[in-house]
């Protein structure tokens, strides 16, 4: 058994949430800022949006074994794309069972898989640019926080507690792990070896499983902490940051509460466009600030390092 934080995890349960058009008591300072961005790149009527339903299966092939730890987007990708013709099929087989109907993109990806899978990744790097990865750096803390908490428990308690305390539908007793509601049900001699505990924000309240042997079994589960995980951060040490990085680089770091661009923070600050994207370029230089490609705008976004530092 072994952790895993994926990128992956978090593209599919997140745009199933931005397509349910619902407002989530959690996500919705998220979905508020991300939904205007991913409807005007076009994504809402894109590959996923065929992909990734509403409800029900989402093809395995999107979710590849997480090679560590901690996989890049770009490794998920890579495995993506190095999935087998005879995979996407069977999977897409398994979406059209469920859904009782094919996209016409989906219909294309199931006649030429390995022509048109570069187009599903194209789409999901789109994706994550627009709606994850401005976001990342705080998400990332939530989920390595919880596999902090799970080893801790395994190494305090043994196995047995941390299965009956990760999800309602989750029990270990006599030597086995039992999810309640699953059909099929699993067998250790079908399921695969070993198995990969998969924290995610976007997931709850429900869990998630990929079971593709000979690949280790899936389990994707709802993170803890991510109910805050769009609390504002408490910014304390405004006044000693300011001393030695500037007041205008200060203030741009506190508004970057939320992502945002130079025009926004240019019209939310007062200072200059040209100004704020000195800055911006300076603060990003230092590691303070990341920088990610939304259509024909930068959005940049507060990094970890920036949040300890202003919480201090």
């Amino acid at each position: 058994m072994r952790f895993a934080v994926s990128p992956m995890w978090e593209v599919g349960p997140s745009f199933r949430l931005l397509s349910s058009c619902s407002v989530h008591p959690v996500h919705r300072p998220w979905l508020e800022q991300v939904r205007p961005r991913v409807a005007a790149a076009g994504l809402d009527r894109g590959w996923l949006a065929e992909l990734v339903p509403p409800s029900g299966y989402v093809p395995d092939f999107l979710n590849p074994a997480p090679a560590g730890p901690a996989p890049t987007l770009a490794q998920e990708l890579t495995g993506i794309l190095a999935s087998s013709p005879a995979q996407v099929r069977q999977d897409l087989d398994r979406l059209r069972h469920e859904q009782g109907r094919l996209g016409p993109r989906s219909r294309t990806l199931y006649a030429e898989p390995q022509a048109h899978l570069a187009r599903v990744a194209e789409e999901v790097e789109t994706y994550w640019e627009l709606a994850l990865a401005p976001y990342w750096a705080r998400i990332r803390t939530v989920l390595d926080a919880d596999v902090f908490h799970r080893a801790r428990q395994v190494a305090e308690q043994g196995t047995g507690h941390l299965f009956n305390d990760l999800h309602p539908s989750v029990s270990w007793n006599d030597n086995a792990l039992r999810l309640a509601r699953r059909r099929p049900a699993l067998s250790r001699r079908t399921a695969g070896a070993g198995l990969v505990l998969i924290p995610s924000a976007f997931t709850g309240p429900g869990l998630f499983t990929r079971v593709t042997p000979p690949e280790p079994p899936q389990l994707a589960y709802p993170a803890r902490g991510a109910g805050s995980l769009w609390e504002p951060r408490r910014t304390t040490g405004t006044a000693a940051v300011a001393a030695v990085l500037g007041r205008s680089r200060t203030l741009l770091l506190t508004e970057l509460e939320t992502p945002a661009s130079t025009t926004e923070l240019a019209h939310r600050t007062g200072l200059s466009p040209a100004g704020v994207s000195q800055n911006l370029t300076a603060l990003r230089d230092a590691g303070l600030v990341s920088a990610h490609r939304a259509g024909r705008s930068v959005l940049y976004a507060r990094t970890s390092i920036a949040d300890s530092l202003l919480a201090g």
